[in-house]
This record gives structure tokens, C-alpha cells and sequence, in this order.
């Protein structure tokens, strides 16, 4: 299905891309809008007012490269990109810096908490439906995309069990070096009067804490040191009013109900492939351990 309203893009030349002066540009993106990476791109997307077409299992060119990680975009059938800053960069947002992007990750702080619960964290990835507008299409990606969602569920589940994950004492303070830049800047956002790629990752995260609830959320709802990260919060609620994936509004002002649930028969479809994905367990394993093994040094970021 092709998402958002086309419409010119500003110049860009990256690695051989020029976006500008096009009225047109067909975007390919695979990902599903729980990641924060993704989250990123389709706010990126929504912000530009570019159509695109999003899928939520890897295309085969993806998934012999990288396997089930996200996201992934093409640019007008050209080769896929994984990175969600690059592929920023490449639909015309500034780059972002190394210590930026670090800063970002460091606020992704409490995500080892989404896999806590497995009827949680399936539940709620089955209520995300795959946006194709074509029923067979439809079910099928939801079938698919169930078994992308047991790879991160088992990846989360060995990241703690491997890495010995031990919380902070608040998750708060991930977001104290954002509340001291939100305390000086000038305007309504780090990049001014409108969003531009650090806004729109750090929005991502927001969206991804949000998508299946994490200690993180609750710090951010109440903890008394970031006043000024919450009115960001807001500030950019309030410019995304119309887009359609925001998981925000339903914890923080000015609130919104939340995305759309996917219908009944795209829901069963997640489930079907997650059973499917369990009874082949022996062969579902194997290719997990196989792309966590060969994907290890992806940040899929």
C-alpha cells in the first residue's frame, strides 16, 4: 500500500541519490512501526508528505543481507539501506552525529522489558497489521511478519540472558541529557521550528516505549526532572496530529487515541504464523541462532 501524500522533496545528493526538484519519489520501506528506527523514517516520511510503500517482512534482497533487522528502504527500485540515520540523510534530513546517535541509543534505555511478558509482546505486535490494502497480500505479510517478530523476541531474550541486563536506578535519567538541550533550545524543537533527524529518532524511541509499555514510559510520565522533555513530547504530538502510528497519545498530552487495531482475520493471521513458527521449533531455532549469530555486529539502527 502506498502511505502519505506526495509531494517535492529539498536536495539531497548522498552516494549518488539527488532527490531534488523531484515531484515525485517511490520509497520502498520494510519495517515494523513498534521500531524506533522505523518509527523514525515514517515520521521522516509523514513530515515531507512522500508516498511510500511499507512492508512488514524483509523483501528478498533484505533478507539475504540482513536477515528479519529493520528498517530497510529503496529509493525509486534502487538498492536497499538499513540505517535509519542514512536513510535519512537521504531523504533530506541533516546527519546526524556520532555522539547524537549514541545519546539516542543510551535513551532506548528499558527495551530488554518489552519481552518480559510473551502474551504482551505478542499480543501487542498482533495488533499492528501489515498496511497492505489487498487481503491475500495482507494475510500472508501478517503470517510472515509473525515470524520476524519471534526473532526479536528470542534476540531480547538472549540479549538478557547472555548479557546479564540489570536496570538503572530510575530510567529517567537516560533522558536527563535531553532535558538539559529541551531546557536551552530556542524553539519548539532541536532543530527549530521543525523537525529534523535527531527529533525524529528520539521520537522514534518515545514511540517504541510506548508501543508495548516499559518502566521507561513511566519514568518519563512522572519523573519530576523532565518537565521539558514531556512539553517536547507534546510539541511534537501536536505537529504529528495526523500521523496515524502514534503510540504517544495515549500516555501524554495533548492525548489521542492511539493507532487503529488490525482486524480480527489480520490478527489471526499473526497468530497462525507464530504457531506455525513454534511447531516447526527445531528448524525455528536453527534460522534464528543463524541470523543472531551472523547479524551480531548490526545495530539495525
Amino acid at each position: 500500500m502506498w502511505m502519505g501524500l506526495c509531494g517535492p522533496s529539498p536536495t539531497l545528493d548522498v552516494n549518488g541519490f539527488n532527490l531534488a526538484g523531484r515531484d515525485m519519489t517511490k520509497l520502498k520501506l520494510y519495517g515494523n512501526d513498534h521500531s524506533p528506527w522505523v518509527q523514525a523514517i515514517m515520521l521522516g516520511l509523514h513530515e515531507k508528505g512522500m508516498e511510500y510503500a511499507r512492508s512488514t517482512f524483509p523483501p528478498l534482497e533484505v533478507f539475504k543481507k540482513w536477515g528479519p533487522m529493520m528498517p530497510a528502504a529503496s529509493i525509486d527500485d534502487g538498492p536497499w539501506f538499513l540505517e535509519s540515520k542514512e536513510i535519512l540523510q537521504r531523504l533530506g534530513y541533516s546527519k546526524v552525529s556520532d555522539e547524537d546517535m549514541l545519546a539516542v541509543r543510551r535513551s532506548w534505555s528499558g527495551v530488554m522489558h518489552r519481552a518480559d511478558y510473551w502474551p504482551r509482546f505478542f499480543g501487542e505486535f498482533s495488533l499492528a497489521s501489515d498496511p497492505n490494502d489487498s487481503f491475500i497480500p495482507r494475510f500472508v505479510g501478517n503470517f510472515l511478519r509473525a515470524l520476524t517478530i519471534l526473532y526479536f523476541f528470542c534476540l531480547i531474550r538472549f540479549g538478557v540472558i547472555a548479557r546479564g541486563y540489570q536496570d538503572p536506578d530510575s530510567h529517567g535519567d537516560a533522558f536527563i541529557e535531553w532535558e538539559n538541550r529541551f531546557s536551552v533550545m530556542q524553539d519548539r524543537f532541536l532543530a527549530g521550528d521543525k523537525p529534523d533527524s535527531v527529533d525524529l529518532l528520539l521520537f522514534g524511541i518515545v514511540q517504541c516505549h510506548c508501543s508495548i509499555p516499559v518502566p521507561t514510559l513511566f519514568d518519563l510520565q512522572s519523573d519530576p526532572r523532565l518537565p521539558r522533555t514531556r512539553e517536547w513530547i507534546g510539541n511534537m504530538q501536536t505537529h504529528f496530529s495526523d500521523y496515524r502510528s502514534l503510540y504517544s497519545n495515549i500516555y501524554f498530552a495533548p492525548h489521542a487515541p492511539g493507532p487503529k487495531p488490525a482486524k480480527g482475520v489480520d490478527q489471526f493471521a499473526f497468530w497462525l504464523g507464530i504457531i506455525v513458527g513454534i511447531a516447526c521449533l527445531p528448524v525455528t531455532v536453527s534460522v534464528i541462532a543463524f541470523f543472531i549469530y551472523r547479524n551480531r555486529n548490526l545495530r539495525g539502527a
